[in-house]
């Protein structure tokens, strides 16, 4: 009864049934991406030991990566049949938060950018499938944070985080959709390996290229100055 204010099971086309978001479950949703973003200023403020415990300025560049993510992951270069694309960079503009901010402030920005993918392309089997696919993969980008303070920090950190998406996005292959596997040959876990690797691994090999190129660098350098300053 109290799931139902919030969403409704519906079939998906294929004989599967998902659960598809209510008015009011979209609206929950929109409330606890706010409350992520404001969580993640109240944390950048205690770091930065002001008396104000919003940080303005990281929320703001947190709301635009969000944003310019957003707007890109509908860039597509190539989409794959079962969910998953190559899109343009998108992932990028989440990892530079906590390339910036530190693993705290980029975790919660990239929590916040999941339930953003949620509210905008919902693909609900279960809460635990659901936590999986948008919250923890998309949650992992902001592993990015721990390489904040290292040599080529941004480099290592978006491999990280591309790396800690891949890991649950094969954890939900296996445990949520390994029907998919049939008839390939492979197993659940390869299956879902080959799958997922191919779209993320294209994605990552764009961007580093992108990323190594000496005018990106300088204006990534540029930005972050203005991001820090």
């Amino acid at each position: 009864m109290f799931l139902s204010i919030f969403a409704n099971q519906v079939d998906d086309g294929y004989g599967t049934l998902i659960y598809s978001l209510t008015p009011a479950g979209y609206l929950a949703l929109v409330a606890i991406m706010i409350v992520l973003l404001l969580l993640a200023a109240f944390i950048s403020g205690e770091k930065a030991g002001k008396k104000s415990p919003f940080n303005t300025k990281q929320l703001v560049f947190a709301a635009l990566a969000i944003a310019l993510a957003m707007v890109t992951s509908f860039l597509k270069l190539f989409e794959m049949p079962m969910g998953g694309s190559v899109t343009l960079f998108s992932m990028l503009f989440i990892t530079l938060i906590g390339y910036w901010y530190g693993p705290k402030i980029g975790i919660v920005t990239s929590i916040a950018y999941g339930f953003l993918q949620l509210i905008v392309d919902p693909y609900i089997l279960s809460i635990p499938q659901m936590l999986v696919d948008y919250i923890f993969a998309f949650g992992a980008l902001g592993l990015s944070g721990f390489f904040s303070h290292s040599k080529n920090g941004l480099l290592k950190g978006y491999v990280a985080g591309v790396l800690g998406r891949f890991v649950f996005a094969v954890l939900s292959g296996v445990i949520f959709f390994a029907s998919y596997a049939e008839g390939s040959g492979m197993s659940p876990l390869v299956y879902s390996v080959a799958y997922n690797g191919s779209y993320l691994a294209a994605e990552a090999a764009l961007t580093i290229v992108l990323m190594l190129l000496p005018p990106v660098k300088n204006a990534i350098n540029q930005v972050k100055k203005l991001a820090l300053s």
